[in-house]
C-alpha cells in the first residue's frame, strides 16, 4: 500500500503549489492544468484578491493492479480556497474525480478524468416553441441558491444525473426557486423534466441559452451586457471555443466585494467560484459569456 502513503505525499505537495507556487516535478499536473492555477493566481491578482490557503483532500475510489509493478488508482478530490477579497472572506470550492498511475508505488501520471468542455452536450437544437401550460411563476432566489447550496457536490436522487450534468442542475435551481415546468409533447419545446424523458431545454447548455433568449415561455430572463448587472439566481452561459455550441451552465449564488459574480455549477462540481472561468482546461482566448437576469 506504498502508493496511498505516496497518493497523500502528493495531496500535500499539490496543496503547497498552489498556495506558495514552489514549482517541483514531484507535482505531476499535466501543463495544461498548470496552466490554469497560473491563469487564477493572474486573475485573483488583477481582483486584488488574494488565495490565503488551500485545503486538498482526497477519497480512493478504485483500485486496480494493472502489473506486478504498476497500478491505477481513481480518485475524487475536493479543493478549498480560502480567498480574501477587500476586507471579504469567502471559501471556493471544486471537485474533481481524478486518475493516477503509479510504477514501483511512484506517481508517474495524475489527470483529471472529466475536464470541462470536453463533454458537449448537442450541437444543433432547435428554438423551443411557446409553452404549453403554466402560467408564469415568481421566482424566489432565496430558494434557489439554498437548493443550488445544498446539492453543488452531490446529485439530487429525486432526479436523474447526467456525464454532463451542469444544465439540469441550474433547471433543478431555478425550478426550486418557485419557475414551474412548461410541459409540451416535444423534447425540443418547452422545458421540464420526468424520470424518463426531458426536455433538451432542461439538461443541454446549448438549448437551455436559446430558451432563455426566447422570451416565450414561462422560464422568463432578460439579456443583460454585464455579469455585474447579475442577481444571486440569475444565470451564466458560456461558449469555451467560441463557436456558437454553448457548452456551460452556472448559477450565481454571490457577489465579491467588487460585485462580481461567484457562481455554482456541475460536471466539475464547484461553488463560489468566480465567474469568468480562467481556471478552467477548457477556457481559451475566444470564450463567450450570455448573462441572463431571471425575471
Amino acid at each position: 500500500m506504498k502508493w496511498k502513503d505516496n497518493l497523500e505525499a502528493y495531496i500535500k505537495q499539490l496543496t503547497d503549489w498552489m498556495v506558495n507556487e514552489s514549482w517541483t516535478d514531484s507535482v505531476a499536473l499535466p501543463v495544461e492544468e498548470r496552466a490554469c492555477m497560473t491563469r487564477k493566481k493572474r486573475v485573483l491578482h488583477e481582483r486584488n484578491a488574494v488565495l490565503v490557503n488551500t485545503n486538498v483532500e482526497a477519497r480512493v475510489l478504485r483500485h486496480e493492479e494493472l502489473s506486478d509493478e504498476r497500478c491505477q488508482v481513481d480518485y475524487n478530490v475536493h479543493f478549498s480556497h480560502l480567498i480574501k477579497h477587500g476586507f471579504d472572506f469567502y471559501v471556493e470550492e471544486w471537485i474533481q474525480e481524478r486518475r493516477a498511475f503509479f510504477q514501483e508505488n511512484e506517481m508517474m501520471e495524475d489527470f483529471c478524468l472529466y475536464p470541462e468542455g470536453t463533454l458537449k452536450e448537442a450541437t444543433k437544437i432547435e428554438r423551443e416553441g411557446k409553452a404549453l401550460e403554466g402560467t408564469k411563476g415568481v421566482y424566489d432566489r432565496l430558494a434557489a441558491v439554498r437548493y443550488a447550496e445544498t446539492w453543488w457536490n452531490e446529485a439530487n436522487p429525486a432526479f436523474r444525473n447526467f456525464d454532463v450534468n451542469c444544465t439540469n442542475y441550474i433547471s433543478q435551481c431555478i425550478y426550486a426557486g418557485g419557475i414551474p415546468m412548461a410541459h409540451t409533447n416535444s423534447r425540443s419545446k418547452g422545458w421540464w423534466f420526468t424520470q424518463d424523458n426531458w426536455s433538451y431545454s432542461w439538461t443541454v447548455a446549448n438549448a437551455m441559452r436559446w430558451y432563455l433568449s426566447g422570451g416565450e415561455g414561462i422560464l422568463q430572463a432578460r439579456e443583460v451586457t454585464s455579469a455585474q448587472h447579475l442577481l444571486p439566481g440569475d444565470v451564466i452561459c458560456y461558449d469555451f471555443d467560441g463557436d456558437g455550441t454553448w457548452e456551460h451552465t452556472a448559477i450565481v449564488t454571490g457577489k465579491d466585494s467588487a460585485g462580481e459574480p461567484l457562481v455554482n455549477a456541475h460536471s466539475v462540481n464547484c461553488r463560489m467560484r468566480y465567474w469568468r472561468y480562467e481556471d478552467s482546461t477548457a477556457y481559451t482566448p475566444n470564450i463567450k459569456y450570455k448573462f441572463f437576469h431571471l425575471l
